[in-house]
């Protein structure tokens, strides 16, 4: 990769980890719209609590991983929410900047191998002596 491409890699991870560290913090409380759909047809409290009616949201259970290190937008033993939800967003940052480099590092077109036989160009043939011929004339 060329140095202006790291440079430019660069700061777009220094940008996602800033979003991810520090605005994720800013963002509204209530920003799944599938949550809010599945709550209508109920009444809830102000600590989002359903407290009558009928909606889906009655027969949600927890997920297989929310006991996870990073379930519910935190990091699990971290007590400042703010704390929580910045480190939370960094390592995930992280994660997926590491899986994505690694995968594009597998990936990454290589040079391909233009030396023939015994390192000669391709395009050539050896005669019957051994002599390099232009591919296609007679030895």
């Amino acid at each position: 990769m060329r140095k202006r491409s790291w440079g430019f890699v660069a700061a777009g991870l220094l940008v996602a980890l800033l979003l991810a560290g520090v605005v994720s913090n800013y963002a509204s409380s209530h920003p799944d719209g599938l949550d809010s759909s599945l709550l209508k047809g109920c009444t809830v409290n102000a600590d989002d609590e359903i407290t009558g009616g009928s909606c889906p949201a009655q027969r949600a259970r927890d997920h297989e991983l929310a006991d996870s290190p990073l379930a519910d937008y935190g990091i699990r033993g971290v007590d400042n929410g703010f704390l929580s939800t910045g480190l939370s967003g960094v390592v995930g940052v992280l994660l997926t900047f590491a899986v994505g480099g690694g995968l594009f590092w597998l990936l990454r077109r290589r040079p391909a191998d233009t030396s023939g036989i015994d390192g000669q160009p391709a395009g050539t043939d050896h005669g019957p002596r051994g002599d390099r011929q232009p591919a296609g004339t007679a030895g």
